[in-house]
Parts: structure tokens; C-alpha cells; sequence
């Protein structure tokens, strides 16, 4: 009999250790009672009935999950590599035991999934210039179909747009194209509306004959500036007048 006693003994002090659980501040506990779901208990102490009730502990805590890099096709058929990152936690322990196995593979999954789907409904230029409208797109449609496993995602966040080496080249090359563009569109406009400033000053000398005489007089005197070689004959302008009028 005196062999039974420890063994009795390290039965009741193991029963005793089963019994007494301890959830931290970020913890919850999902209590089961002969395989059927009770109710959630925690932070703090929690008694168990050994062999009747069974815990399953949830981290409340918000996960940083990154997201494998995916390859996608984007809507004008260019083929990218993405990665982005998501944050998610736990605001339903209940549903994220009971309505899903593995929550957080769930969700990367789902994750993946999501980012080729919304970013194959765009272009490559909204890809890089449009990065925070996709990354609140992906983040509702996660947050609606992650709600029934009582996740809540708070942020979605693209990381990377990895381009090949050719796209590379033609992106640099349209770029270029487009200053090239640019160069001579303000080019033409300077012109017009040089034209125009001319236009208005031959209607204001076209007024007043000395205007025109003291505008040729001036043109005269930049024309002869030091070490110039230029000769230059005046002619009145009244005799070309008269010339014209025969």
C-alpha cells in the first residue's frame, strides 16, 4: 500500500495543475465542456473541471502577416511580382475557433487570393501611382470576409511592385518620350504667345509713324555694336512707302 501513495499523490497534484489555468491581459480562454462550447473566459485565473472541460487559448494581439510574393497580370497584361503585409487580430474568440481551422492560415490564404484579384482588375500605372486606394480596397473586401471568423484586419500595406528588366527599359523610355512631349508642347505655346505680343506691338507702332522710325533708329544701334562687321544702309521709310503706293 505504501507504493500507492506517491502515485495517488502525483495523481491529485497533476489533477490540481489541470484545473488551474492562467490567461495573460492579451489572452482569452475558449471553454469546451464535453466537447461543446460554453462560454470565453479570461485575462486571470481560470478553474477547470479535469477531463470535463477543455481550453483552447486566443492571442488578441494584432498579427503582422506578410503576404507571399505573388505574381500577377495586371489588366494591360504586364506580367508583376507583389508582396504586401497585412494586420489582423482577433476580436471574436469564438468564431475564430469555432468558425474556422487555423484563422491565420485562413487569412493568408484569403490574403493571396485577394491581392492577385484586385490587382489584376487594374492597370500597371494604377499600381504605382494608386498604391494607397488598392491597398484600402483589399483591406474591406478582407475585412468583410474575415468578419464571420471574428477577425477584424486593420491595415493593408503593399510593399513591393517588382518589374522586369524590359518593363524596366519601356517604362524609361515612355517617360522619356513624355518630357520629350512636354519640351515641345510649352515650346509651341511660348511661341504663341510671343506671336501675340508681337501682333499687339505692330498695332501700337502702326499707330504713330515716329514710333516706327525711332523702332527702326534703336534696331540700327544694337546692330552696331563694338567689333561688329556689319554695314548697314538706311533707307527712309517714307521712300519705301512711296515706292509701294507706285
Amino acid at each position: 500500500m505504501n507504493i500507492f501513495y506517491p502515485i495517488i499523490l502525483a495523481v491529485v497534484v497533476l489533477l490540481l495543475a489541470s484545473m488551474f489555468k492562467i490567461l495573460r491581459e492579451y489572452e482569452r480562454g475558449v471553454i469546451f465542456m464535453l466537447g461543446r462550447f460554453w462560454k470565453v473566459k479570461g485575462p486571470g485565473l481560470i478553474i477547470l473541471i479535469p477531463f470535463v472541460q477543455q481550453i483552447v487559448r486566443v492571442d488578441l494581439r494584432t498579427v503582422v502577416m506578410d503576404v507571399p510574393t505573388q505574381d500577377v497580370i495586371s489588366l494591360d497584361n504586364v506580367s508583376v511580382e507583389v508582396n504586401a503585409v497585412v494586420y489582423f487580430r482577433v476580436i471574436d474568440p469564438q468564431k475564430a475557433i469555432i468558425n474556422v481551422e487555423h484563422y491565420y492560415d485562413a487569412t493568408s490564404q484569403l490574403a493571396q487570393t485577394t491581392l492577385r484579384s484586385v490587382l489584376g482588375q487594374h492597370e500597371l500605372d494604377e499600381m504605382l501611382a494608386s498604391r494607397e486606394q488598392l491597398n484600402t480596397d483589399i483591406q474591406s473586401i478582407l475585412d468583410s470576409q474575415t468578419d464571420a471568423w471574428g477577425i477584424k484586419v486593420a491595415n493593408v500595406e503593399i510593399k513591393h511592385v517588382d518589374l522586369n528588366e524590359s518593363m524596366i527599359r519601356a517604362i524609361a523610355q515612355q517617360a522619356e518620350a513624355e518630357r520629350a512631349r512636354r519640351a515641345k508642347v510649352i515650346h509651341a505655346r511660348g511661341e504663341m504667345e510671343a506671336s501675340q505680343k508681337l501682333l499687339e506691338a505692330a498695332k501700337v507702332l502702326s499707330q504713330q509713324e515716329e514710333a516706327i522710325q525711332l523702332r527702326y533708329l534703336q534696331t540700327l544701334s544694337s546692330l552696331a555694336g563694338e567689333n561688329s562687321n556689319t554695314i548697314v544702309f538706311p533707307l527712309p521709310i517714307d521712300f519705301m512707302k512711296n515706292f509701294m503706293k507706285k
